[in-house]
């Protein structure tokens, strides 16, 4: 019998997870869910989804759904995970995981004791440049690991359309920051290569304080949108992390490590994705060269490397392994057991910003 999937937001739950759900065997897709009655039916009807909900805990709890994938804003998907992980169902929750460090414990109390799957949708993981470059990791390529850099940083509000969807990051209280977003991605991906943090340093701020739209008129401003963190890890590498959604001409996604035997680059010209994300290697003494990337997708899977929606592609790969870790065949991951480490590093970056030290990891407890 398929697995029944309920997505919460018709925006991109039906852009980018409609169609890397579709592309999973064993699943259908049963349930949309918008704040009100008119764009839930109309949802439904446009993405050929059988039955239109407008209130968002009403599916999370509904007996005829098995997954609720959970999008829109962190504070309102909080209760809708509790109640999803309460009624027994499996969730692949959005990124952030929580608006906050408090809110990502409940979270791990009810995961816990629901005994469900849990998947962060932090995808990046899924690509073949990152899992190749933790294979060569975990085959010492680099040797002990030293140092190296990640970044993120793009222009999303630096002169966005009038009617850009996330306007509603600008806003305090939604959870949501540069560090918290495009920093989740890479602590989740820093994390799987890596190993725990230890511990850090960290300076988050914010630079515009406002959002000039392409037709002149402009918005306040109130959350933060440029961090720069020193991660120590307990592996013995020290890394920079900046992340950032306000440079004007933005570089995209790097992640460069470096150990005793070599070094290991990754790079995409924004969000990292399977068809542009690319990995070099050199070992000492040799100049970088490109690394040849297996993206041969699993059997069965209806997505192709090069299909778009890009996103769509990785999210397959993560909600594929998802459903093997549901009908005990393997293991889902990003699980929430990463997604709360995570969310402790934010919790240390947000200590240590406000604090002005170094934040050992232990100190934050849940």
């Amino acid at each position: 019998m398929a697995l029944r999937v309920g997505i919460v937001s018709a925006a991109w739950g039906t852009f980018a997870h409609l169609p890397a759900w579709r592309a999973v065997p064993g699943v259908r897709v049963t349930a949309i869910c918008t704040s009100r009655r008119q764009t839930a039916e109309a949802a439904a009807i446009r993405h050929g989804v059988d039955r239109p909900f407008h209130d968002a805990e009403a599916l999370c709890t509904d007996p005829d759904i098995d997954i609720v994938d959970l999008g829109t804003r962190p504070p309102l998907r909080l209760p809708w995970a509790l109640a999803a992980l309460g009624a027994g169902k499996h969730v692949y929750q959005g990124v952030p995981h929580a608006p906050d460090w408090a809110g990502a414990c409940a979270i791990d109390r009810a995961w816990k004791a629901s005994g469900c799957i849990g998947v962060s949708d932090a995808f990046a993981q899924w690509i073949p440049a990152h899992t190749t470059m933790k294979q060569m990791i975990d085959r010492g390529f680099l040797g002990r690991p030293f140092g190296g850099t990640c970044h993120f940083n793009l222009s999303l509000f630096n002169r966005p359309a009038r009617q850009f969807p996330y306007t509603w990051f600008a806003g305090a209280g939604q959870g949501v920051s540069a560090v918290r977003n495009n920093g989740s991605h890479a602590l989740h991906l820093l994390l799987f290569l890596l190993g725990p943090v230890a511990a850090l340093v960290a300076h988050d701020r914010q630079l515009l304080r406002q959002w000039r739209f392409d037709d002149g008129t402009a918005i306040p401003v109130e959350t933060n949108d440029f961090a720069t963190v020193l991660l120590q890890f307990a592996n013995g590498a020290t890394i920079t992390l900046q992340a950032s959604w306000s440079m004007p001409v933005a570089d995209g996604w790097l992640i460069d490590l470096y150990g005793e035997n070599g070094r290991l680059v990754a790079r995409s010209p924004s969000f990292p994705t399977i068809r542009d994300c690319t990995l070099e290697a050199a070992a000492t003494g040799e100049t970088l060269t490109p690394v040849r990337l297996d993206r041969t997708m699993p059997d069965g899977l209806g997505l192709k490397p090069e299909a778009d929606p890009q996103p769509s592609v990785a999210m397959a790969l993560s909600m594929h392994a998802m459903i093997g870790a549901i009908r005990d065949d393997g293991r889902a991951r990003p699980d929430f057991a990463q997604a709360k480490e995570v969310e402790r590093v934010l919790e240390a970056i947000r200590r240590s910003t406000e604090e002005r030290r170094w934040i050992e990891l232990a100190e934050i407890e849940g």
